[in-house]
């Protein structure tokens, strides 16, 4: 008897987990889908709460939004309730706009909490949690499209009076706007206009009375100017500009500041050490929509955007930063970021073999003699997953205890990966990464498929990882359910290989057992032809060995 209840126990369990994913998919799909009215999206999500809960019939929702309410058919709101505040999260502090409250509307079984489960709890703060970044989005995409539009209008002035430009940059960005004064002030110096010399020193530190060795070698601090000496007149030096420059020469030069300004985000978001991925892939469509192809960056901040990107998505290892910044170009990230599956909160990186590949790409194409020789040189379409990604599946299947499985004794290690690797294959992933591996399927068709491994570790300066780690071929036949769920359960194997025995002994060998390992994965379609009905086969392959 007890073991038949403790094996209901286990099948309801698992019945439970099964709807609360079911809950996180559809959310998952309502937040990626496009929509223009946010009421939409509530209401979908509110909907979608009551049947992931322990007894859907009695259960009911709401969601309190902005002074709104979004509200489930049958809703009645009783003593029996769970909630969880909706945060916007930013720099400048969090702000509660709202909650999401669950409720039974007759008495049920006392569990963790009132009525609910612990579970229960942990899903409403994550579709709360999530919820909360989707609004964060949309408000940075609203803003920036009114920032935008309002920059392109002035843009397009082409025969407008300067002075209506300014008025309009004074009332819509006042921050813009001293920066285009700025620029203008320090114009007018180059230019050697006594006017703007005499400003300018009024709004800089006292150089001429200060001894440059004192301002350079000196240990002693530099005295404070006051505020009042950086606070730029602009009135004044627009009237500088209006006696000694010609309007189209005052137009044109506004104009160009401020299609500069339009750039300095995308450096902006790669500089923050708090920006996700998500952010900065946002923003590098953001610049490649801006740009349209032209080249809009100074030379020197061209190479910090180069660096900064080759940093974010590969490695930090300066000897391959060296190299790669001499190859790799800003718009080379364009059409990479489109193919990249990454968490809501990713910070992590693609991994040694993708950086090797892209590099590799990059210097043969760029550096080569004969052009024309290798005008038909192409890499294999390729997806990427973030190195961040393995993480992100072993806190979502609650299996961190395998983070010490690398300290244990090498025998055991090795007697416990066959297990381990099955634990991986039987356990999920994550919404946003399932929707990921949907596109890319989408992408791929049904060409056959190699699921790569490309840890952080793998093709580094010093330590090759060369076969340590799985690559599976995966024939990608049968229904797009069926195709998913043979790459996912691939996926899941190559991750498994992270802590199998021979990376984990070469890891030691080479001192490299403490390094936090992440495993990036690359998917690529398999360059090959077909032999007979049965079989498909690549041209060539091997492993290089340096």
């Amino acid at each position: 008897m007890n073991q038949e209840r403790t094996l209901d126990e286990i099948i309801h369990s698992l019945g439970e987990r099964a709807k609360e994913l079911n809950c996180l998919y559809t959310i998952e799909e309502l937040l990626g889908e496009d929509h223009s009215d946010l009421g939409e999206v509530l209401q979908g999500i509110v909907n979608t709460i009551p049947p992931s809960w322990q007894y859907p019939d009695i259960c009911c929702a709401r969601i309190v939004f902005m002074e709104k309410e979004y509200i489930t058919a049958n809703f009645k709101a009783t003593r029996w309730r769970q909630s969880s505040p909706i945060v916007l999260r930013e720099v400048t502090g969090d702000t509660t706009l709202g909650s999401i409250e669950v409720f039974y509307t007759e008495a049920t079984p006392h569990a963790d909490e009132g009525p609910f489960l612990k579970e229960e709890r942990k899903l409403l703060d994550t579709i709360t949690d999530r919820l909360g970044h989707y609004v964060m989005h949309r408000k940075l995409k609203d803003q920036y499209h009114e920032w935008d539009t309002a920059r392109t209008e002035l843009l397009e002035k082409q025969k407008a009076d300067w002075k209506v430009i300014l008025d309009m940059l004074r009332t819509t960005d006042k921050n813009l706007y001293t920066r285009v004064s700025r620029k203008m002030l320090n114009h007018l110096s180059w230019m050697g206009i006594d006017e703007a010399n005499t400003l300018l020193e009024r709004f800089s530190f006292s150089i001429a009375n200060t001894d440059l060795d004192d301002l350079f070698d000196s240990n002693k601090p530099i005295h404070r100017e006051k505020l009042n000496k950086f606070i730029i007149d602009s009135d004044e030096i627009f009237r500088i500009a209006d006696t000694h420059l010609a309007d189209e020469e005052i137009l044109i030069n506004i104009q160009k500041w401020i299609q500069d300004e339009k750039s300095i985000f995308l450096i902006d978001v790669l500089e923050n050490p708090d920006s996700s991925l998500a952010d900065i892939i946002d923003a590098i469509g953001r610049a490649s929509r801006i740009t349209q192809g032209h080249d809009m960056y100074s030379s020197s901040t061209q190479k910090q955007i180069r660096v900064s990107l080759i940093n974010r998505f590969f490695t930090e290892q300066l000897s391959f930063i060296r190299v790669a910044k001499k190859f790799i170009a800003i718009e080379d990230f364009y059409d990479l970021v489109k193919r990249v599956i990454y968490s809501a909160k990713s910070h992590g990186r693609l991994g040694g073999k993708s950086a090797g590949l892209f590099l590799a790409y990059n210097i043969i194409t760029r550096s080569a003699e004969d052009p024309e020789l290798f005008e038909n040189l192409k890499v294999p379409k390729t997806w990427y997953i973030t190195s961040d990604a393995v993480l992100d599946f072993i806190h979502f299947n609650n299996l961190e205890d395998v983070f010490s499985h690398k300290y244990k004794e090498i025998d055991l290690i090795r007697d416990e990966y066959p297990h381990l690797v099955q634990v991986f294959k039987n356990s999920h992933f994550s919404p946003e990464i399932i929707r990921g591996l949907s596109q890319a399927l989408d992408d791929f068709g049904d060409k056959p498929l190699i699921v790569r491994s490309s840890s952080l570790l793998e093709d580094s300066l010093g330590a090759a990882f060369s076969g340590k780690y799985k690559s599976l071929f995966i024939a990608n036949r049968g229904t797009k359910n069926e195709r998913l769920a043979v790459l996912m359960d691939a996926i899941a194997e190559v991750y498994a290989s992270t802590f199998s025995p021979d990376p984990i002994g070469y890891r030691a060998e080479k001192n490299l057992l403490d390094f936090r390992e992440e495993m990036g994965i690359m998917i690529q379609e398999v360059v090959g032809v077909n032999v007979g009905e049965r079989y498909f086969l690549p041209a060539y392959s091997g492993v290089a060995f340096s």
